[in-house]
């Protein structure tokens, strides 16, 4: 069994958007991921999908984009992210998810020799703008992930791999909240997205380790369109 990962699929099937307007390389880009996504993931694998799934506004107009990612192969588990406002409820969003396709809210899910948790998160702190409304939302999300961790402390014997959608480190901010959560939780991998464009040319997140926990930045454009193998 291999795990793989991708996010910011970004999808629009029932009011298409044009990512083209964030550079041509978005041209196409599901087709993009869809055709790796078929070459390389086999029905036992699992692909991980940390959030900014589609740009549907509610689930009614979200179905087309869950269904396009519902019928690739392999075992799909997802977050949610700063843009899947569709998101609702757990017992909704699993009414119309087939094909061993699952969602992560304040829970976690074990799969083989692993157990998958995690939260959207949020900025960080020493980011530029940080308010009190984001202090607000930052704790929250602290507790979230907290409480998804914790629904797996009677798995000792899984590995724990993590998802956000937010960054919970940087390569220069490093000793976060998130991070301090995630290492006493005894998580060993973590994947995240959310940033795109510019912003990636200055960064270096693709190998980094804090202590022992691996953080893995797979926002769809930062791979290529291409999964990235996480173990």
């Amino acid at each position: 069994m291999n795990i793989y990962a991708i996010g910011d699929l970004h999808l629009s099937n029932a009011q298409p958007k044009a990512m083209d307007i964030f550079g041509d390389h978005w041209k196409n880009h599901f087709e993009k991921i869809s055709a790796d996504w078929n070459a390389r993931v086999k029905e036992d694998d699992i692909v991980l999908i940390p959030g900014d799934i589609s740009w549907a506004m509610n689930i009614a107009d979200a179905v087309c984009d869950l269904d396009a990612i519902c019928d690739l192969p392999g075992k799909k588990i997802m977050i949610k992210g700063n843009h899947d406002y569709w998101w609702g409820s757990m017992s909704k969003i699993n009414a119309v998810l087939y094909n061993e396709t699952y969602i992560l809210q304040n829970n976690s899910l074990v799969v083989g020799d692993y157990v998958f948790c995690g939260t959207r998160g949020w900025s960080l702190p020493g980011d530029n703008g940080f308010s009190e409304n984001d202090k607000k939302i930052f704790e929250r999300e602290k507790l979230r992930l907290q409480l998804s961790l914790d629904t797996t402390k009677k798995y000792q014997d899984k590995k724990k791999i993590a998802l956000m959608h937010f960054p919970p480190v940087y390569e220069n901010i490093k000793n976060t909240d998130f991070a301090e959560i995630l290492e006493r939780g005894g998580v060993s991998e973590v994947v995240f997205g959310h940033l795109h464009g510019e912003v990636l040319k200055n960064l270096h997140l693709t190998n980094l380790k804090i202590g022992s926990v691996n953080y893995n930045l797979v926002s769809a454009d930062y791979l290529d369109f291409k999964l990235k193998k996480i173990c």
